[in-house]
C-alpha cells in the first residue's frame, strides 16, 4: 500500500526526495478520487503545493479534506 503522508515530516522528506505524490479528495457521492499528482514543491499546516510533471501546473491542496499518498 501506498504510504499516506500527514506530518509536515513526511511533506519535507517526499519534497527533498521528490517522490511522486498523489493528492486525493471526497466527491460528492463520498467516493474519493485522484485530483492531482507530482511532487511536492512547498507545504504549510495548510496547504501543499504540488506540481504536475506533464503540464508543469501548480495546484494546492487544502491539508483538511485531501489525502496525500506517494505514489511507488
Amino acid at each position: 500500500m501506498n504510504q499516506l503522508l500527514t506530518a509536515d515530516l513526511d511533506f519535507f522528506a517526499a519534497a527533498l526526495s521528490q517522490k511522486m505524490i498523489s493528492a486525493w479528495q471526497e466527491d460528492e457521492a463520498g467516493v474519493y478520487c485522484e485530483i492531482g499528482r507530482g511532487p511536492v514543491e512547498k507545504y504549510t499546516p495548510g496547504y501543499v503545493r504540488i506540481r504536475n510533471i506533464e503540464t508543469g501546473r501548480k495546484s494546492h491542496y487544502a491539508r483538511e479534506n485531501t489525502m496525500f499518498h506517494v505514489v511507488e
